[in-house]
Protein backbone atom coordinates (compact mmCIF):
# COMPACT_ATOMS: atom_id res chain seq x y z
CA UNK A 1 0.00 0.00 0.00
CA UNK A 2 2.85 2.29 0.95
CA UNK A 3 4.93 1.70 -2.67
CA UNK A 4 1.65 2.13 -4.21
CA UNK A 5 0.84 6.10 -2.57
CA UNK A 6 4.58 7.17 -3.54
CA UNK A 7 3.82 5.80 -6.90
CA UNK A 8 0.39 7.45 -7.17
CA UNK A 9 1.52 10.91 -5.64
CA UNK A 10 5.03 10.81 -8.22
CA UNK A 11 2.33 10.86 -10.75
CA UNK A 12 -0.03 13.05 -9.32
CA UNK A 13 2.65 15.51 -8.92
CA UNK A 14 4.35 15.08 -12.27
CA UNK A 15 1.20 15.90 -13.97
CA UNK A 16 0.93 19.39 -12.39
CA UNK A 17 4.70 19.30 -12.82
CA UNK A 18 3.74 18.51 -16.61
CA UNK A 19 0.96 21.36 -16.94
CA UNK A 20 2.86 24.65 -15.08
CA UNK A 21 5.69 23.41 -17.55
CA UNK A 22 3.76 23.18 -20.44
CA UNK A 23 2.56 26.84 -19.60
CA UNK A 24 5.88 28.18 -18.75
CA UNK A 25 7.35 26.62 -22.25
CA UNK A 26 4.83 28.66 -24.12
CA UNK A 27 6.16 31.61 -22.86
CA UNK A 28 8.63 32.89 -25.74
CA UNK A 29 6.67 32.34 -28.30
CA UNK A 30 3.28 33.70 -26.55
CA UNK A 31 5.11 37.13 -25.64
CA UNK A 32 5.56 37.54 -29.40
CA UNK A 33 1.68 37.50 -30.09
CA UNK A 34 -0.06 40.47 -30.59
CA UNK A 35 -2.99 41.08 -28.29
CA UNK A 36 -5.70 39.86 -30.72
CA UNK A 37 -3.88 36.41 -30.91
CA UNK A 38 -3.10 36.33 -27.64
CA UNK A 39 -6.95 36.22 -26.65
CA UNK A 40 -7.46 33.56 -28.99
CA UNK A 41 -4.61 31.40 -28.06
CA UNK A 42 -5.55 32.31 -24.19
CA UNK A 43 -8.80 30.61 -24.33
CA UNK A 44 -7.56 27.09 -25.46
CA UNK A 45 -6.74 26.30 -22.24
CA UNK A 46 -10.20 25.91 -20.56
CA UNK A 47 -11.36 23.78 -19.78
CA UNK A 48 -8.70 21.14 -20.27
CA UNK A 49 -6.05 22.68 -17.95
CA UNK A 50 -8.61 23.78 -14.97
CA UNK A 51 -9.62 19.84 -14.92
CA UNK A 52 -6.70 17.95 -15.30
CA UNK A 53 -4.57 20.85 -13.15
CA UNK A 54 -7.47 20.78 -10.32
CA UNK A 55 -7.05 17.10 -10.20
CA UNK A 56 -3.36 16.40 -10.27
CA UNK A 57 -2.94 19.60 -8.04
CA UNK A 58 -5.34 19.11 -5.19
CA UNK A 59 -4.33 15.19 -5.28
CA UNK A 60 -1.12 15.57 -5.29
CA UNK A 61 -1.47 17.84 -2.31
CA UNK A 62 -3.50 15.43 -0.66
CA UNK A 63 -1.45 12.19 -1.72
CA UNK A 64 2.14 14.14 -0.55
CA UNK A 65 0.27 15.20 2.94
CA UNK A 66 -0.54 11.50 3.11
CA UNK A 67 2.99 10.30 2.34
CA UNK A 68 4.70 12.87 4.88
CA UNK A 69 2.34 11.67 7.64
CA UNK A 70 4.13 8.19 6.96
CA UNK A 71 7.56 9.04 6.15
CA UNK A 72 10.07 7.39 8.58
CA UNK A 73 13.03 9.13 9.34
CA UNK A 74 13.48 12.97 9.95
CA UNK A 75 15.50 13.49 6.94
CA UNK A 76 13.19 11.46 4.45
CA UNK A 77 10.21 13.91 6.59
CA UNK A 78 11.43 16.94 5.63
CA UNK A 79 12.31 16.40 1.98
CA UNK A 80 8.51 15.05 1.77
CA UNK A 81 7.14 18.80 4.07
CA UNK A 82 9.68 20.46 1.46
CA UNK A 83 7.58 19.57 -1.85
CA UNK A 84 4.00 19.76 0.31
CA UNK A 85 5.25 23.43 0.85
CA UNK A 86 6.14 23.91 -2.69
CA UNK A 87 2.84 22.44 -4.01
CA UNK A 88 0.97 24.81 -1.56
CA UNK A 89 2.95 27.44 -2.36
CA UNK A 90 1.99 26.73 -6.16
CA UNK A 91 -1.27 27.46 -5.25
CA UNK A 92 -0.79 30.26 -3.23
CA UNK A 93 0.59 31.72 -6.33
CA UNK A 94 -2.40 30.85 -8.81
CA UNK A 95 -4.98 31.71 -6.45
CA UNK A 96 -3.22 35.33 -5.73
CA UNK A 97 -1.50 35.71 -9.28
CA UNK A 98 -3.14 33.74 -11.94
CA UNK A 99 -6.60 33.10 -11.24
CA UNK A 100 -7.16 37.11 -10.79
CA UNK A 101 -6.17 37.48 -14.64
CA UNK A 102 -8.22 34.35 -15.36
CA UNK A 103 -11.48 35.83 -14.09
CA UNK A 104 -10.99 38.92 -15.95
CA UNK A 105 -9.93 37.64 -19.23
CA UNK A 106 -13.04 34.84 -19.08
CA UNK A 107 -15.77 37.76 -18.16
CA UNK A 108 -16.80 37.56 -22.10
CA UNK A 109 -16.68 33.69 -22.57
CA UNK A 110 -19.57 31.79 -22.13
CA UNK A 111 -18.65 28.96 -19.12
CA UNK A 112 -20.37 26.06 -18.13
CA UNK A 113 -22.08 26.76 -14.80
CA UNK A 114 -19.30 25.19 -12.76
CA UNK A 115 -16.48 26.86 -14.91
CA UNK A 116 -18.37 30.12 -13.54
CA UNK A 117 -18.39 29.08 -10.34
CA UNK A 118 -14.03 28.55 -10.55
CA UNK A 119 -13.31 31.38 -11.75
CA UNK A 120 -16.18 33.57 -10.21
CA UNK A 121 -16.83 35.25 -13.45
CA UNK A 122 -20.80 35.44 -12.76
CA UNK A 123 -21.89 38.69 -11.62
CA UNK A 124 -18.73 40.22 -13.07
CA UNK A 125 -18.86 43.31 -14.44
CA UNK A 126 -18.01 42.43 -18.42
CA UNK A 127 -16.30 44.67 -20.51
CA UNK A 128 -14.37 44.57 -23.77
CA UNK A 129 -10.69 43.32 -24.00
CA UNK A 130 -8.66 45.30 -21.71
CA UNK A 131 -6.61 48.32 -23.18
CA UNK A 132 -3.03 47.48 -24.26
CA UNK A 133 -1.25 48.72 -21.39
CA UNK A 134 -3.38 46.52 -18.92
CA UNK A 135 -3.44 43.94 -21.49
CA UNK A 136 0.10 43.52 -21.25
CA UNK A 137 0.58 44.16 -17.51
CA UNK A 138 -2.07 41.05 -17.18
CA UNK A 139 -0.58 38.87 -19.75
CA UNK A 140 2.87 39.28 -17.96
CA UNK A 141 1.64 38.64 -14.42
CA UNK A 142 -0.63 35.47 -16.18
CA UNK A 143 3.04 34.34 -17.60
CA UNK A 144 5.19 34.89 -14.74
CA UNK A 145 2.87 33.16 -12.49
CA UNK A 146 3.01 30.26 -14.85
CA UNK A 147 7.02 30.34 -14.69
CA UNK A 148 7.09 30.50 -10.96
CA UNK A 149 4.36 27.67 -10.56
CA UNK A 150 6.45 25.80 -13.14
CA UNK A 151 9.97 26.24 -10.51
CA UNK A 152 8.07 25.16 -7.58
CA UNK A 153 6.41 21.90 -9.51
CA UNK A 154 9.77 21.23 -10.17
CA UNK A 155 11.01 21.43 -7.14
CA UNK A 156 8.03 19.46 -5.48
CA UNK A 157 9.03 17.00 -7.75
CA UNK A 158 12.70 17.20 -6.92
CA UNK A 159 12.09 16.63 -3.38
CA UNK A 160 9.60 14.27 -3.63
CA UNK A 161 11.73 11.24 -5.48
CA UNK A 162 14.84 12.16 -3.23
CA UNK A 163 12.69 11.27 -0.55
CA UNK A 164 11.56 8.19 -2.14
CA UNK A 165 15.21 7.41 -3.31
CA UNK A 166 16.37 7.54 0.32
CA UNK A 167 13.81 5.64 1.18
CA UNK A 168 14.96 3.05 -0.67
CA UNK A 169 18.42 3.06 -0.40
Amino acid sequence: MYVFLEVLTVILVASAMAMALAHALELPGKIRLGRQEYFVVQRIYYPGFTIGGGVAEVGGIVATFALMLMSGGPVRFWLVAGALAALLIMQLVFWFMTQPVNKHWLQEVELTAPAKRFFATEGSDGGSLPPTEEWTTLRNQWELSHVIRAVLAILGLILLTLAIAIHGA
